[in-house]
């Protein structure tokens, strides 16, 4: 029961630019998670996933933006997305994951 509530918790990486940046850089890879996940929660969830050891997991709430839909004003939804740094000697390869 533990690990299907670990695996609801991250939605999908986020690939762009700036994640593969701080990829190359700093050994780090980007997620998009649940509202409600706790930094201890999407450490356990990448864990468990990709077999690799977490070293530290920086959170932040993305506000969703608001945007014109015809004539009326709509708003997208808030997010949140996970910085997650792995510790030396291990890696994800989003490409085969």
């Amino acid at each position: 029961m533990q690990q299907i509530k670990l695996a609801n918790i991250i939605f999908a990486p986020i690939v762009s630019e700036k994640s593969a940046i701080v990829a190359d850089k700093g050994n780090q890879f980007v997620f998009k998670v649940a509202k409600n996940a706790t930094k201890l929660q999407v450490k356990n969830a990448v864990e468990m996933m990709f077999e690799v050891k977490v070293e530290s997991v920086r959170v932040l709430n993305v506000k969703g933006k608001i945007k014109r839909f015809g004539r009326t004003l709509g708003k997208r939804s808030d997010w949140k997305k996970a910085y997650v740094r792995l510790q030396s000697g291990h890696n994800i390869e989003l490409a085969t994951a």
